[in-house]
């Protein structure tokens, strides 16, 4: 007899065991990816996670359980798609809050995961959602480090700034010329007024000249000064 079978009476206690086992499956998973984002000091962290993920898993329970089976416009799909959708915008707010545009894709994406994790704990793919899990922790740690090598000899450049300056939009123009992708850009206001821009120089190494894009940054307009802090070898 499946536990889904087992009644008390007319109370399907199977049913509230299941239920029970993915809210403490989903904190459990959620929790462990909320743990690594609030390890690395982000700002949605593993409140946010819990909260996004044991309300996935609670919006999937009631949209199995909670409407009439013979009610002829039941679609369990339904309310899951809504999530989707919500989380979307929650996401995009990890993204948009910060002063550089381009932080916090990472944690976007980890929220959305964890609401994918919820509803699979509330659907009962119990299996799917610890190795969905697994998987997310590997990228989150083990890509983590990998990423750390590859940047390893990436320049990384500081612009001074005129203020009321529009940098972003030229900056990116002369990366695309010289085939060079602008990673990890910081914007900063100085005590003096003027703007610091600080990003970290990937490019392919034989076709990227170092001092010539540095030269075409210089003389971009209202730059006042460029520099490079720091060059890691090896």
């Amino acid at each position: 007899k499946k536990l889904g079978d087992w009644y008390i009476g007319e109370w399907p206690i199977g049913n509230f065991f299941l239920c029970l086992v993915a809210l403490v499956l989903s904190v459990i998973l959620c929790g462990a990816i909320g743990m690594e984002r609030e390890r690395r000091g982000r700002s949605a962290g593993l409140r946010t996670h819990l909260l996004v993920g044991v309300g996935s898993c609670l919006i999937m329970i009631i949209s199995i359980y909670g409407f009439p089976a013979n009610s002829g416009n039941r679609d369990v799909a339904r309310l899951a798609a809504q999530v989707i959708a919500g989380v979307g915008f929650l996401g995009a707010g990890a993204i948009i809050h910060r002063n550089a545009g381009i932080r916090g894709l990472t944690t976007a994406a980890t929220i959305w995961i964890v609401m994918a994790i919820g509803l699979a704990c509330g659907s009962m793919n119990f299996l799917l959602a610890i190795f969905g899990t697994v998987l997310i922790l590997l990228f989150l740690t083990l890509f983590r480090k990998i990423e750390t090598r590859i940047n390893q000899k990436a320049p990384i450049v500081i612009l001074k700034i005129k203020p009321n300056t529009p940098i972003i939009a030229p900056l990116l123009e002369e990366a695309r010329r010289f085939d060079c992708a602008v990673h990890d850009l910081r914007v900063e206001l100085l005590d003096n007024g003027e703007v610091e821009a600080t990003f970290l120089a990937l490019a392919n190494e034989k076709e990227f000249q170092s001092n010539e894009f540095l030269a075409k940054l210089e003389a971009l307009d209202g730059v006042l000064q460029v520099s490079v802090v720091n060059s890691h070898k090896g």
